[in-house]
């Protein structure tokens, strides 16, 4: 009998594109109750979005930007000093990264800000994120794996709304069955 090691285990799917759905058994942390959107995955790791958790200290800074509200949102728990956009529709700068043919990440902060002031860009059309989720290589199928996670493979969902907490349970109610008991769980599952 062989084994093989991370280093020879090959990549077999990509979830770049997917939607990951926090399981109660992550609880207590910014994961718990979280709504990812794989944003890149290879075999060096994974990049990810939290889509449902805003971030009201942040939001409150860019207000002095941009000079209207925006909510930002936790992107996850890496370089919170980071601040990254989807956007959908019309490419406005040439740093960016496809999600799909709808919508693209960018962290060009100067080219989103000129475009807002020159009205080429709605701020129906852009989502703002401080932070972002990050996986080793490896670590994200493991803990999909230990079901730490649901994968949604076709999910559609406009990036750019506004989402909070009851995206989470919307999405688990939607996937019906076990999940209904998920969607329906109180946040501290000790407390059940």
């Amino acid at each position: 009998m062989s084994f093989l090691t991370n280093s020879q285990f090959q990549m077999n799917n990509s979830y770049k594109g997917k939607i990951l759905i926090s399981t109660p058994d992550i609880s207590g942390d910014i994961f718990s109750r979280s709504v990812v959107l794989i944003i890149d995955h290879n075999d060096s790791g994974a990049f990810g979005l939290i889509l449902n958790k805003k971030n009201s200290g942040v939001s409150s800074r860019l207000l002095d930007i941009f000079g209207f509200a925006v909510d930002v949102y936790e992107g996850g728990p890496v370089e919170n000093g980071k601040i990254f956009f989807i956007i959908k529709g019309n490419k406005i700068t040439e740093n960016y990264i496809d999600i799909n043919p709808e919508f693209y990440l960018t962290e060009d902060l100067e080219n989103v800000v000129s475009s807002i002031v020159e009205e080429e860009l709605s701020t129906q059309d852009f989502k703002v994120f401080s932070g972002y989720s990050g996986w080793g290589a490896f670590q994200l199928e493991g803990e999909i794996e230990r079901k730490m996670w649901t994968l949604v493979e076709v999910y559609n969902l406009d990036y750019t709304s506004p989402n909070d907490q009851g995206l989470w349970k919307n999405i688990m109610q939607n996937l019906g069955g076990e999940y209904l008991l998920w969607a329906n769980a109180p946040e501290d599952v000790s407390m059940n």
